[in-house]
């Protein structure tokens, strides 16, 4: 998938994620980022929560991989605004919101992607109702540990990580 901002024409054999990120944090080069998208790029479709959603690039990215629906929340305001540009920029369907992942009701979903560090993703998976959850945001030495999810796969990208974790039922 190439993500770029919207001054570079993407290349049309691609599946393109145009992204202009503003004051809002993600452009979507950071290896976290592109490490969340491969790893959602390999799981079954379905709805799909990006619970701290910045800029909403990995948002826009897994509608555009044909996850529908797509919820994106964060609790900075100026990166809802963003989040629902960038969503409107690549017509895509992405249902945007303020919140606090860990304080305010989540919707349910079949997939939850957290890109935020460490101590948040295990706070947030106690909370979360989904089958799956894409987490990064931390190095590849960390790894989240949290009763009832079950590690099933890894990608590591110059020294970060993402995992896929499993609901246990």
């Amino acid at each position: 998938m190439w993500i770029g901002p919207p001054w570079i024409a993407p290349p049309a054999e691609q599946l393109a994620v145009v992204v202009d990120p503003g004051r809002a944090f993600g452009t979507g080069a950071h290896p976290t980022t592109r490490a969340c998208i491969e790893a959602l790029a390999g799981l079954d479709r379905g709805s799909l929560l990006d619970a701290g959603c910045g800029s909403g690039v990995v948002a826009v990215s897994a509608a555009r991989l044909g996850f529908a629906p797509v919820h994106a929340v964060d609790l900075d305001e100026v990166a809802v605004e963003v989040a629902g540009t960038t969503a409107r920029r690549n017509g895509v369907s992405v249902d945007v919101s303020q919140a606090d992942v860990l304080r305010d009701e989540l919707p349910q979903s079949d997939v939850a992607v957290a890109n935020i560090e460490l101590a948040v993703v295990e706070q947030l998976l106690e909370r979360l109702d989904a089958r799956a959850a894409v987490t990064s945001g931390y190095f590849a030495s960390e790894r989240p540990r949290v009763s009832g999810w079950s590690h099933v796969e890894r990608v590591e990208l110059e020294g970060w990580a993402a995992d896929v974790l499993a609901k246990r039922y």
